[in-house]
């Protein structure tokens, strides 16, 4: 039985649990499925709201940027030979011991070059600070 999301006993975090569990037992039952396909599927649908979110941070971040004063930032301009691709990332963190260590480490390293930007931003001759003045 669905419960009613009108009532006012209804929690979203329980009925969330609930489909989940519906879900991968479902899942489990069916013949055709591996545990490999269940896996990936799971693993999929992470990547995919990883995706949507770094998007919308993305455009977010540029946008408070204007609406700051500053100019836009493009890292398109980065030669590709210096970007690392997913496939290469995925390929050193399976390689890494420990894979934790390994993800922290890139978030870290994610982190440092986006510092490293807006200190190159605010010391560039077109970064405008409308509060420097006052």
């Amino acid at each position: 039985m669905t419960p009613n999301p009108l009532s006012s006993d209804f929690s979203y975090k329980k009925y969330s649990l609930e489909q989940l569990d519906n879900w991968v037992n479902d899942a489990l039952n069916c013949e055709d499925l591996t545990p490999q396909d269940i896996y990936d599927t799971i693993v999929k649908c992470v990547d995919d709201s990883v995706e949507y979110h770094k998007e919308h941070l993305t455009k977010s971040v540029e946008l408070l940027s204007l609406l700051k004063g500053h100019r836009p930032v493009d890292f398109g301009d980065m030669p590709q030979s210096l970007r690392y691709t997913d496939e290469e990332m995925d390929a050193m963190c399976d390689a890494a011991q420990d894979k934790e260590k390994c993800r922290e480490y890139n978030l870290r390293e994610a982190e440092y070059y986006n510092k490293r930007a807006q200190l190159d931003l605010e010391k560039s001759k077109y970064y405008w600070d409308t509060d420097r003045n006052r």
